[in-house]
């Protein structure tokens, strides 16, 4: 992972000019697939033979009233539900950042990111990790000290040093306030950037997924309703015509009225 520091202004100003490393030929076809899967609690069916292909390096956002099951994916995807049927299939590590950083309150910042880290030497890795997300001044800080901007730096950092092919994010910026919540989506795009691992983000915010991903996913009535992809350059402007387009069909898709799009 060392070979692969850069700076994480470096990482951004290759997010902001679009530049992204080639495809690997050698890559497989996809990096999560999916078909059939279901997932019912008591008498309610959450997932119903839900159908999904995330190909490698692609960065998906999945949107959805709350209740309908993208979590419940999520944790699918992530080997956290056993009880899911149908076929379900991962290439390679995967990797997960929640809402809340779950940081080890008792343990440093510096031991939380090597936590349960198979490698030579985790602490080497957890230290690039963290110089990686901007945090290597506060290796040895104790978790209740961080902000929450940085305690998401830090879950990052720990979702990343174990180079997944996957990375599934369950909202983890919605409890940040609004400036943070921007520098942390050039940070995401930055090591998306760097590590082209495939990204899946749960997200209640249209904007969010507009800003932020290829391919915007709709899940409804415990399938995907709804796919679009994103071609517009990053950094986007959410102005422009077709995302102006784009948010008012997706907010439509979730059942919002026109007139309570602005």
């Amino acid at each position: 992972m060392a070979s692969r520091l850069r700076s994480v202004k470096d990482q951004e100003q290759s997010a902001e000019r679009g530049v992204v490393s080639p495809p690997d030929p050698l890559e497989p076809a996809t990096a999560a697939s999916v078909r059939g899967l279901s997932r019912t609690f008591g008498y309610r069916t959450v997932l119903d033979r839900l159908d999904l292909d995330i190909a490698p390096g692609e960065f998906i956002a999945l949107i959805g009233r709350s209740g309908s099951g993208k979590s419940t994916l999520l944790r699918a995807l992530a080997g956290l539900d056993r009880e899911v049927t149908g076929q379900l299939s991962v290439t390679g590590p995967v990797s997960v950042a929640f809402q809340e950083p779950r940081l080890v309150p008792w343990k440093k910042v510096l031991a939380n990111v090597a936590l349960g880290l198979r490698a030579t030497d985790p602490e080497a890795s957890a230290r690039t990790a963290l110089d990686e997300v901007g945090l290597a001044e506060r290796a040895s800080a104790w978790p209740a000290t961080l902000s929450g901007g940085e305690a998401q730096r830090a879950s990052l950092a720990r979702a990343l040093v174990r180079e997944p092919r996957l990375l599934l994010l369950d909202e983890p910026f919605s409890a940040l306030d609004a400036l943070t919540r921007i520098t942390m989506h050039r940070l995401v795009l930055s090591l998306w950037t760097r590590h082209r691992p495939a990204v899946l983000l749960v997200t209640h915010d249209v904007d969010e997924a507009i800003a932020l991903a290829d391919r915007v996913l709709v899940l409804g009535e415990g399938q995907i309703t709804h796919s679009s992809p994103i071609t517009v350059p990053r950094p986007r402007d959410r102005d422009h015509p077709d995302l102006v387009a784009l948010r008012l069909r997706l907010l439509t898709q979730l059942g919002v009225p026109a007139g309570e799009t602005d």
